[in-house]
């Protein structure tokens, strides 16, 4: 994720970030800046097309797909921020699960086991997300070995198994009581809790039919512009035409990056951040 400073007017405007979406679409910036002049050239010297109001078409069709646009802007931003919450949930849960784990657990051992599964949790947790396995990331504990670890398929349910199992050994070696059990019930729980919410925004993207319906839509909306602009504002269409698919096709770009929170983009959530923030938490805790 990208760390900047909002109230910075004048380095927003002039910095072309590798994220910045005028860089992903300068080719077709140039394409299309070709094509309207080739469409205005056409109408000049050979066409001269004469229609009343050509502009009024496009303008409500603009008006039409501006709604559209944002529609797709703010579902895709809802995505980002639900995303965020769940994530500000893990760090809340985390912490608040290892100070009673403090306050209860006598025994060092336990409480470094405990440590490292929660903290082997988050990790796996944020790779599963993204589709990756980092060794270096996990600590074999007792309960758990690299081999084992490596092999499973769903690797936040086998550690969120482990967790579960150390809990209910501390249980049946009376270092727990049931009314322990209770108080730590709700905290384990939500680790799964927070997976399937995430699982659930990554597996289930923007509908397929309205994704290409607006792509359609802006693509024809370009495309046809040069042709009912040209004889009103000649070759100043080819900066118009520049601009709105500038504007239109950032708006989608950004929207896309968004949808899915949990990657490495520039736009995404800071999860790398957030898991070394939990991991020196819980150090500082049951250490």
């Amino acid at each position: 994720m990208v760390t900047y400073n909002p109230k910075d007017w004048i380095k927003l405007i002039l910095q072309f970030h590798k994220s910045d979406t005028f860089r992903q679409l300068f080719f077709s910036l140039i394409c299309i800046g070709i094509y309207a002049a080739a469409i205005v050239y056409a109408e000049e010297h050979y066409f001269h097309w004469n229609t009343k109001s050509p502009t009024a078409m496009h303008s409500i069709l603009g008006f039409v797909l501006s709604m559209l646009l944002v529609f797709r802007t703010n579902s895709a931003y809802d995505r980002w921020w639900e995303g965020r919450k769940i994530w500000g949930s893990v760090v809340n849960n985390s912490r608040n699960l290892s100070l009673k784990l403090s306050a209860i657990i006598v025994h060092q051992k336990d409480r470094t086991e405990l440590n490292h599964l929660i903290t082997n949790y988050v990790y796996a947790f944020k790779n599963h997300l993204r589709g990756k396995y980092i060794q270096e990331e996990f600590t074999p504990t007792d309960n758990m070995t690299l081999a084992a670890f490596s092999d499973a398929r769903h690797k936040p349910n086998l550690i969120a198994k482990s967790l579960y199992a150390k809990i209910h050994s501390l249980h049946q070696n009376k270092d727990l009581t049931p009314e322990h059990l209770l108080i730590l019930n709700e905290e384990l729980k939500s680790f799964t809790d927070n997976c399937g919410a995430c699982e659930r925004i990554k597996n289930t993207p923007i509908p397929y039919s309205y994704n290409i319906f607006l792509k359609k839509m802006i693509f024809l909306y370009i495309m046809s512009l040069p042709m009912f602009f040209a004889s009103e504002f000649g070759y100043t269409t080819v900066s118009i035409t520049v601009i709105v698919l500038y504007v239109f096709a950032s708006i989608e770009l950004i929207a896309e990056e968004i949808e899915d929170p949990f990657g490495e983009d520039d736009n995404d959530l800071p999860l790398d951040d957030i898991c070394n923030r939990i991991k020196t938490n819980l150090n500082e805790i049951l250490n």
